[in-house]
């Protein structure tokens, strides 16, 4: 249950008490790419305790954003997953993203940074209007993983695993491949691409981190 509350007869005050709860909407942000476990929340939410984030679980299923959901066999695992209300926050999440990006300066090095939460804001920086002719898949990968950005003529899909034929793949930092989409000159040998170079050419113009 929603433990605090503003008392306000208002959307906002009552959006704020829903996901407004310490590491609220950094668990939404973790769903955004698809259903997890429980450990592979903790895995991306470094500095949470497990009972702050069983509180946020217990408080976003009963206010309807999150649900837990059983595994057939051979998984036989629980996952937890957005349900319909909590997907329409991923559009609120991408633009609460943009619109702190515009201040984070450079990262230090106390600062945590994975690669699923760059897979995230590829989703926020993504331009449709730049890729509105192109189907291609790009793989990106990173020393804590890999994924592919499944791009169809304005329209993005990214999924959290590898397969092989993708048209481009790029092995990076991701600082550097963030400077890379953010406009820097980035040398070709730190990005490691295999494939369509024409298309990362491109990258820039489609998921424009320099833009906003």
């Amino acid at each position: 249950m929603v433990t605090r509350s503003y008392d306000q007869y208002c959307g906002i005050a009552r959006a704020l008490d829903l996901v407004g709860e310490r590491w609220a909407m950094l668990v939404v942000r973790e769903l955004v790419l698809g259903p997890k476990r429980f450990t592979d929340l903790r895995r991306g939410l470094p500095g949470i305790g497990t009972n702050v984030l069983t509180g946020r679980l217990k408080e976003l299923e009963s206010s309807g954003v999150v649900a837990r959901r059983a595994l057939p066999p051979p998984a036989a695992s629980t996952v937890y997953e957005l349900t319909e209300y909590g997907r329409e926050l991923e559009e609120v999440v991408l633009a609460f993203g943009r619109w702190g990006a515009k201040s984070m300066g450079s990262r230090s090095a106390q600062q945590t940074l994975r690669s699923e939460w760059l897979a995230v804001a590829l989703k926020a920086f993504f331009r449709p209007e730049a890729a509105e002719d192109l189907r291609a898949t790009v793989e990106f990968r990173f020393e804590d993983g890999t994924f592919l950005a499944h791009i169809d003529r304005g329209s993005l899909l990214i999924e959290s695993v590898s397969e092989n034929g993708a048209d481009l793949s790029v092995t990076a930092d991701p600082v550097t491949l963030v400077g890379f989409l953010a406009g820097a000159s980035v040398p070709m040998a730190a990005l490691s691409p295999q494939g369509d170079v024409g298309l990362l050419d491109r990258l820039p113009r489609i998921f424009a981190f320099g833009v906003g």
